[in-house]
C-alpha cells in the first residue's frame, strides 16, 4: 500500500485538496458576488466538477489507508478465524460494489461518448471526468481486490 510519504500519495492528497480548497474559493465568491450584485454565473458547474475530483481522490485515499466505514456490531462479537473470514467477505463484496459501479459507468460513458455533453454556461465537457471516475473506481476495485488477496485483515 501507498504510504503517507510516497510521491503517489502526496500527489492524490495534493491534487484533492487542492479541488476542494478551489470549490470553496469558487463558492464563497459565488455568496460574495449574489450579494453584491456581480454573481458568479456557473459556479455551481464549477463546484461540481472540481466536488467529484475532491472525492475521487477521497476515494482512492480511503482505500489506501484501509479506511471506509465499517460497522463492527457483529465482528467484534466474532472469533480471530471466523472474523478473518468475514473480513475477507466483507472485502469481496466491496470489490464486487466498486466494480459493479465501474462497469456502469463506464457502459454510460460508452454511450455518451461521442454525444459532446457540457455544461450549460462554462462549456465544461462531461467525458474527461465521466473517464475519471471509471478509472477511478477500477483502481478501487483493483485496490480492495488485493486487499482480499492478501487476507482481508489488514
Amino acid at each position: 500500500m501507498s504510504t503517507p510519504h510516497s510521491n503517489f500519495y502526496r500527489a492524490l492528497v495534493i491534487i484533492g485538496g487542492t479541488a476542494l480548497v478551489a470549490a470553496m474559493g469558487i463558492d464563497v465568491l459565488a455568496v460574495l458576488g449574489r450579494h453584491t450584485g456581480i454573481p458568479l454565473l456557473g459556479s455551481i458547474e464549477l463546484v461540481q466538477v472540481l466536488v467529484a475530483i475532491a472525492g475521487a481522490m477521497a476515494l482512492i485515499l480511503a482505500t489506501l489507508n484501509d479506511r471506509h466505514a465499517v460497522v463492527r456490531i457483529v465482528l467484534a462479537r466474532l472469533s480471530g478465524t471466523t472474523a478473518t473470514l468475514v473480513k475477507r467477505i466483507d472485502s469481496f463484496a466491496m470489490a464486487v460494489f466498486f466494480l459493479a459501479l465501474a462497469c456502469g459507468s463506464a457502459w454510460i460513458l460508452r454511450e455518451l461518448w461521442s454525444s459532446h455533453e457540457e455544461t450549460e454556461l462554462w462549456l465544461l465537457p462531461y467525458r474527461p471526468l465521466r473517464l475519471m471516475v471509471v478509472l477511478v473506481l477500477f483502481t478501487t476495485t483493483g485496490l480492495v481486490l488485493r486487499k482480499v488477496w492478501q487476507g482481508g485483515d489488514k
